[in-house]
C-alpha cells in the first residue's frame, strides 16, 4: 500500500535550471514537503503545480514526520523539496518506503566545476562554526587535507572565515569563490585566501548573498617535489631536447634519469596539444 518518496532538486537561484522530470513529479504526487514553503510557493506558481503544499523543518519535524510517513503507507506519493532532508528520508526507509532521487542544481558542485580546482577528490564541511573558537577548531582538523574542501558561508561571517582559513591554511592556499550562482550577481573567482580577505574587505558587494568557498587541499612534500621538477624542465625544455633536459634534471635533482625523461615527454606533449 505505501507510495513512494521523491527527493527532489530545485533551482539555487535561475528558475530555468528547472529539469522537466521535476516538475512532472511535483504535478504528479499527492503533496509536496518543503522547508520553506514561501519560496517553494513561488516555485510551484511559476511552474504552474497546483499540488498541495505543507512545511516540514527542523522546528516541527518530530511531529510532521510521523504525519507525512503515514500517509506515505497509506499509498500517498510525496515529494520533498526540503534541504537537506534527511530524517524524513531515514524515517521512510526505515518503513521501507522507497525513496527515489531527482536530481538537478547544486551549488557545491556548480562552484566546484567553475572555479579550477581538483575534483578528483573532495570534502562537502557545510557552514563552519559561528563562533571563531569552534570555527579555528575546526579548520585546524582540515587543515593537512590533500582533498579540495567545499563550504558554505553566510555573508555576514565571510570575512571573518577566509580571514580564519587564511591564518590556519595559510595565505597562499588556493580558493574559489563562488557567490550568487546562476543569479544577477553571480561572482566565481578564484584566488589565494590572502588575495580573497582583501577582495572581500574591498568590496561590501562580495558580503552578501549565497556563498561557496572551494578550498584547495594541503600540499604534500611529493606534490611540491613534482612542482619543482615541472617547472625544471619545462624551463630545461625552452632551449634543449628532451633527451638533453631529463639528462640534466636529473644530474641537478638527483632523481632517476628514466623518471625525468618519462615527465619531459608528457610535459612536451601537454604544450603541444
Amino acid at each position: 500500500m505505501s507510495a513512494q518518496l521523491f527527493v527532489v532538486a530545485t533551482p539555487i537561484g535561475h528558475l530555468d535550471d528547472m529539469t522537466y522530470r521535476a516538475i512532472d513529479v511535483l504535478k504528479s504526487v499527492k503533496i509536496i514537503a518543503a522547508e520553506d514553503t514561501r519560496t517553494s510557493a513561488q516555485l510551484l506558481k511559476h511552474f504552474n503545480i497546483q499540488t498541495p503544499l505543507t512545511a516540514c523543518h527542523e522546528h516541527n519535524e518530530s511531529n510532521k514526520i510521523d504525519i507525512l510517513i503515514q500517509r506515505l503507507l497509506n499509498g500517498e506519493d510525496m515529494a520533498l523539496i526540503s534541504d537537506p532532508g534527511f530524517k524524513l528520508v531515514r524515517a521512510a526507509q526505515e518503513h521501507n518506503i522507497r525513496v527515489i532521487p531527482v536530481p538537478g542544481a547544486c551549488a557545491a558542485i556548480a562552484a566546484l566545476s567553475s572555479v579550477g580546482l581538483p575534483s578528483d577528490r573532495f570534502s562537502f564541511e557545510g557552514f563552519l562554526s559561528s563562533k571563531q573558537t569552534q570555527r579555528l577548531a575546526s579548520l585546524e582538523k582540515l587543515k593537512d587535507e590533500t582533498q579540495t574542501l567545499i563550504f558554505y558561508e553566510a555573508p555576514h561571517r565571510i570575512l571573518d572565515s577566509v580571514s580564519d582559513m587564511a591564518k590556519v591554511f595559510g595565505a597562499d592556499r588556493p580558493v574559489g569563490f563562488a557567490r550568487e550562482i546562476t543569479k544577477t550577481f553571480e561572482t566565481i573567482k578564484k584566488m589565494t585566501l590572502g588575495e580573497l580577505v582583501e577582495f572581500i574587505a574591498n568590496d561590501h558587494h562580495q558580503q552578501k548573498g549565497e556563498i561557496v568557498l572551494v578550498v584547495g587541499g594541503a600540499t604534500t612534500e611529493k606534490d611540491m617535489a613534482q612542482e619543482k621538477l615541472d617547472q625544471l624542465l619545462t624551463r630545461l625544455l625552452q632551449d634543449l631536447s628532451v633527451k638533453a633536459a631529463s639528462q640534466l634534471a636529473a644530474d641537478l635533482t638527483g632523481i632517476k634519469k628514466k623518471i625525468a625523461y618519462q615527465r619531459a615527454l608528457e610535459l612536451t606533449q601537454d604544450q603541444a596539444e
